[in-house]
């Protein structure tokens, strides 16, 4: 027995009507060939990756996530669990993103293991994609009792069935939000693994949502909310244990998740357009730098890179403009040149950042927009 999709009120449904406007007005916006869309979204991705390995206690900067999102080395050193699980969790994402738009997909038991070997493939030890044969509970703090315990081993294989059955076939008049919140709601209580069932329930939500084309997975997730501040995985946690009761008690109410999720996609949603209305502004402040430098159109395109917090190297540069080396190189010597970038870092972790004019601009953009707080959709209930 599965957690059922409960009942919405009209409160919900006026949250889930300006989340379908949220969607309308980003798919439009999306849709208009912009070129600094496609580092947007790297961006977007790497907060996700960043939020959801947070709450697990693999902490990087926002710099090392944009790094590893782009498949490069991360600027900052850290141990191998915490590399091996960003680059994991990268590419699992990576998968989402792509199976948004198969021709052939089912949900399956073996996809959703095959998707938590990919998270957790670097720790063996810990047999990942392979459900767990004893007892699991999630610990609270020392010398506390568990704040919540799993169901019996011998019950998950049959309960990872039902849930799949359930996304392939379950509630299909109920919106895409509150089906990709049962989702995560219904994997993290099986607890089928012995470990990386957070971060697989978490990307199964945004899997199901990618999969209802409500939007580019990098534009609709909430993983980079749950993860972006202790109040919010507080909350986060919160509500999970309102929702599952200490065990696994399936016949308990769910509303309560559900408006916790469509709450946070909304504030999330908020934060999209904010940054796409930077991303507009910035870049076209930028433009006029580089124009003022007598420096080539396509240069701003760089310096856009540069002002992220990873900043801009050579090859990627060069790939994502279809540069030569040789290109590329005289294009970002002459932003050096200008004194809008300047080399941080050596050998394979070197990138440009801005300076000067082209860092004070981004910053006067993002300190203008931030004064305006978000809105609580549900009004502070």
């Amino acid at each position: 027995m599965l957690f059922r999709v409960p009942e919405v009120d009209a409160a919900d449904h006026r949250v889930l009507a300006e989340l379908e406007r949220f969607r309308v007005d980003l798919r439009h916006q999306v849709a208009e060939p912009r070129r600094w869309l496609g580092q947007l979204r790297r961006s977007l991705i790497a907060g996700a990756i960043r939020g959801s390995n947070t709450i697990e206690g693999y902490t990087v900067g926002i710099a090392d996530a944009e790094a590893a999102a782009a498949g490069e080395e991360m600027p900052t050193s850290h141990d191998r669990a915490t590399r091996e699980a960003i680059a994991g969790y990268a590419d699992a994402l990576t998968y989402v993103q792509q199976a948004a738009r198969f021709e052939v997909f089912t949900y399956h038991p073996m996809l959703l293991s095959v998707l938590h070997f990919t998270m957790l493939r670097s720790e063996l030890e810990r047999s990942p994609g392979r459900y767990r044969l004893g007892p699991i509970w999630v610990a609270g703090a020392s010398d506390n009792p568990p704040v919540y315990t799993g169901p019996d081993a011998d019950t998950v294989p049959a309960l990872v069935d039902e849930l799949c059955d359930w996304l392939q076939d379950g509630d299909p008049d109920a919106p895409a939000v509150v089906r990709a919140a049962m989702a995560h709601l219904n994997l993290v209580s099986i607890h089928p693994w012995r470990d990386g069932n957070g971060r697989m329930s978490r990307c199964l939500h945004t899997l199901v949502l990618a999969r209802e084309l409500i939007l580019a997975p990098e534009f609709s997730s909430i993983e980079e909310w749950l993860g972006s501040s202790p109040h919010n995985t507080a909350m986060y946690y919160a509500a999970l244990g309102d929702a599952q009761g200490g065990s696994y008690q399936p016949g308990r109410d769910a509303h309560g998740w559900v408006r916790f999720c469509l709450r946070a996609h909304h504030l999330q949603a908020q934060l999209v357009e904010r940054r796409l209305e930077i991303a507009a502004e910035v870049w076209r402040v930028l433009t006029d730098q580089v124009a003022a430098a007598g420096l080539g159109e396509r240069t701003v395109a760089a310096l856009y890179a540069a002002t992220r917090p990873d900043g801009v190297r050579r090859g990627t540069y060069a790939r994502e403009e279809g540069l030569t080396r040789d290109q590329a190189v005289r294009d970002l010597a002459g932003l050096k040149k200008a004194g809008l970038i300047e080399e941080v870092g050596h050998g394979r972790t070197q990138r440009y950042v801005a300076v000067g004019a082209a860092a004070r601009a981004e910053r006067s953009v993002q300190s203008a927009h931030s004064k305006q707080p978000l809105r609580d959709p549900y009004g502070g209930r």
